[in-house]
């Protein structure tokens, strides 16, 4: 049930976003303790302005039912910055996180919810 998803200005080849895809689930499943069967993480492209200017940024939503916390949520920041600056030369002031914790019963599945 966890979800990453990236939202960036740098125009990626379909093989590197499936690369950093793979990348990102494993640093969520780690972080929040739940299991990477349930992990969904996506990439788009965007045009994005940040600070008035135009340029590689990327905006980041992370969504969980639980384990969303201050250490997780650092743990996560620290390692997508990471991944981001060496993966796609994004430097880290030029990304955003957004972390959400959503209620189990707001969260649908297979034809029914978590909670």
């Amino acid at each position: 049930m966890p979800l990453i998803k990236i939202e960036t200005s740098i125009k990626l080849s379909d093989e590197k976003k499936m690369e950093l895809v793979a990348k990102l689930s494993t640093i969520v499943s780690q972080a929040t303790g739940k299991p990477e069967q349930y992990v969904m993480a996506a990439i788009t492209d965007a045009q994005i302005s940040m600070a008035g200017e135009i340029g590689p940024a990327a905006f980041i939503d992370v969504r969980s039912i639980g384990s969303i916390n201050r250490q997780v949520n650092e743990r996560i920041s620290k390692e997508v910055k990471t991944l981001l600056e060496k993966d796609v030369n994004i430097s880290g002031n030029r990304i955003y996180i957004n972390f959400t914790d959503i209620p189990a019963g707001n969260w649908g599945w297979d034809g029914s919810t978590f909670g």
